[in-house]
Parts: structure tokens; C-alpha cells; sequence
């Protein structure tokens, strides 16, 4: 098969396209797979570095405001259709692929006016803009969340999929996970991370609570800060607490994210669709604190998915805070049935096929032309 991958603006977007076409490739090694993003997006840097053919095109998103900006944003689309078409007859692709942010608008509806079959998926339980806007000409919709299908109503096929993102981190291992970490097989731990970037308000309530930490005697903290926050974190711990206990650990960045969330017994994260795909493959208890700063608030439409299905608890950002956080850490990892509660209703929100789930469609799709 030749398929085109396409979103892009986050990783939210770029790796489940990654993930679908990495499923393509282990069902059959000799399926080709070309990206089409921006050169401003983090998929330019992204796709490359996971050996994915990568081609760009210039777009940018709609302001949600009036503004004379959106009139360009219209010749913008134009342009970009016309070189999506340009690429498109070039590759010759089977299907296309796309996962969301602005940047599959012209991609998506230019391969449908071209007669090449067309697939969505849509990550969060509130769409996204543009998978609203091509839902109507895309012969497929994939969702991560049921409470998603009723956005979708006048499209052609619409599909409970989950996230591809949930099927490859199963194969991570617990074991390597704490090893990276320098930690003892049988370590209790739990991890907190906001996000690839790191969160301000993660850090702030990292320092107000590494002092008192020590009540949960036998568990290791791990705390990711994002690179852009480490320094000043480090420096703002140092001052409230010049020797960190040996079991709070301080990282900028993890690369093994997968092994680390398969040794960890809580997460306390954002709500982002990709992150809680990934623990519920797992089936991870979690604490989750949606970002209030995304489009039409929907990472706390996702938390309260996995809330209302007894897998996870929420603290909105406007209640975090250093004392809240630990009260509600603290009264979930010291309760054994709770945390084995959340873990088992985790693991049932979990679709480890979703990749192939999605594959599947595709073959479906281009054996139809």
C-alpha cells in the first residue's frame, strides 16, 4: 500500500498518524508512506527523525475571531489544496490519512475531490475545526472517544477506533522502565508529567510539595519538568529544600515515556487524548488536571470520560494546588482496592487493537476503489 499521513501542530496529532503508518509497516514491510505538514509545525522535526518521508505545504489556521488575517487564511487553503493535489498525483497514494490541526484541511479535502479514499481520526472527545469541516467529505471517521460519534452524525462511516497511540505502548517494560531510572525492580512509583513541554503550574505545585513528600514512605516520585522549566525548577526545589530525598527524582524530558508509565502505579497528567490512551492500555490509575488553555476546553471533556468510568480522578488547574495535589496523591496510593479499581476500569476503556482497528479500514478503503 502507499499512504499519505497527514495533522500535524501537536504531538497529539503527529503520533497517532506515526503510529497508523508504523502498523501498516509491520503488516507489510513494503507499504510506503509519505507525511505532508508545514515546515513551521513540529512534524518537520518529528516525522523525519522517525524516518518517515516528509513533504510540506504552506497553511495556517482560521482565527476564531473575525479578522482580515482568516481572509489569507482562505488563499492560504486555496494554495495549499493546489499543492496537496501536486503531491498527490506525484506519490499515488491508496488512502490518506488524517489526524487533525489545520494543516490536513487542505490535504484531506484535496485527496477527496481527487477520488482517493479518505480517513479521519479524531483524538478528543470535542472535535477539533477541521475534522468537523472534513468529516463531510472523508469516507471515514475513526473516534477515540464514544461520546465523540454524535459530532459526526452527517458523515458517511463513523467508527469507534480509540487512540493508535494505545497499541504500540503495550509492548513497553516495566522493567527497563526503572531501570532508566536507576530503581529497584519491586519500586512503588508515581509519576507526574504536564505534558512533552512541561507545565508551569506542574512545577509550582512540585516545589510547594517535594518538602512534605516524605509521608509516603516507600513510594519514588518521578517528576518530569520539561526542558524549558528544569533549571528554574531545580533552582526554586534548592532553595525550600537543599538535599532532595534519594526518592524524588527531577527529569527535563523522558525518552522511554512508554517503559516509565508501564512501571509507574499512579500518573498524575494532563488529559491530553494520546497520554490517556497510552494508560489505558496500561491500565493506569490516574489523577488527571486538564489544561484550561486548549481549544473548546476539550482535554476536561476527555478527563471526565475516563472519570465517570471509575478509571481516573480530576483536579481542575483553578483547585491545584501544592496541598491538594498531596491530599488527593496521597489518599490514592495509599488505598490498594482503589488503586486496583481504577486500574481494572482503565484497562476496560483501553483498545490496544486501535491501530489495526484503523489499518483494517484503510484496506477496506483502498480495496474498494
Amino acid at each position: 500500500m502507499r499512504i499519505v499521513l497527514t495533522g500535524g501542530g501537536t504531538g497529539g496529532h503527529i503520533y497517532p498518524a506515526a503510529a497508523v503508518g508504523k502498523q501498516l509497516q509491520e503488516e507489510n514491510p513494503e507499504t510506503e508512506l509519505l507525511y505532508i505538514g508545514t515546515s513551521k509545525g513540529l512534524e518537520s522535526r518529528i516525522v523525519p527523525a522517525l524516518g518517515i518521508p516528509f513533504e510540506a505545504i504552506e497553511i495556517t489556521g482560521f482565527r476564531r475571531k473575525l479578522s482580515f488575517d482568516n481572509v489569507k487564511t482562505v488563499a492560504r487553503f486555496i494554495r495549499g489544496v493546489a499543492r496537496s493535489k501536486e503531491l498527490l498525483r506525484k506519490f499515488k497514494p491508496d488512502a490518506v490519512v488524517g489526524t487533525g490541526g489545520y494543516v490536513c484541511g487542505p490535504v484531506v479535502y484535496a485527496a477527496a475531490k481527487l477520488g482517493i479514499p479518505t480517513l479521519i481520526h479524531e483524538q478528543n472527545a470535542i472535535p477539533g475545526l477541521t475534522n468537523k469541516f472534513l468529516a463531510r467529505y472523508v469516507d471515514s471517521v475513526a473516534v477515540s472517544f464514544k461520546e465523540s460519534e454524535p459530532y459526526f452524525a452527517k458523515a458517511k462511516h463513523t467508527f469507534y477506533a480509540g487512540n493508535p497511540c494505545a497499541t504500540h505502548v503495550l509492548r513497553a517494560e516495566a522493567s527497563r522502565g526503572l531501570a532508566s531510572l536507576g530503581l529497584p525492580r519491586d519500586s512503588r512509583m508515581v509519576l507526574m508529567v504536564g505534558g512533552s513541554r512541561g507545565a508551569k503550574a506542574f512545577n509550582d505545585v512540585l516545589v510547594d510539595m517535594a518538602p512534605h513528600l516524605q509521608r509516603l514512605a516507600g513510594v519514588h516520585f518521578v517528576f518530569v519538568t520539561g526542558e524549558h522549566y528544569y533549571e528554574s525548577t531545580m533552582d526554586r526545589l534548592r532553595s525550600v529544600q537543599p538535599a532532595l530525598s534519594n526518592h524524588i527524582h527531577i527529569l527535563p524530558y523522558l525518552n522511554n515515556m512508554p517503559e516509565v508509565l508501564a512501571a509507574s502505579q499512579l500518573v498524575i497528567s494532563r488529559s491530553g487524548a494520546s497520554s490517556l490512551a497510552e494508560m489505558t492500555a496500561l491500565g493506569l490509575p490516574s489523577l488527571l488536571i486538564p489544561s484550561p488553555n486548549v481549544t473548546n476546553n476539550h482535554q476536561e471533556a476527555n478527563a471526565r470520560s475516563l472519570v465517570e468510568a471509575g478509571a481516573s480522578e480530576m483536579l481542575l488547574e483553578r483547585e491545584l494546588s501544592g496541598q491538594a495535589l498531596l491530599d488527593r496523591m496521597t489518599a490514592i496510593i495509599g488505598d490498594a482496592k482503589r488503586l486496583k479499581a481504577m486500574s481494572e476500569a482503565a484497562a476496560k476503556l483501553g483498545v490496544p487493537d486501535s491501530a489495526s482497528r484503523i489499518t483494517a479500514r484503510l484496506k477496506q478503503l483502498s480495496s474498494s476503489r
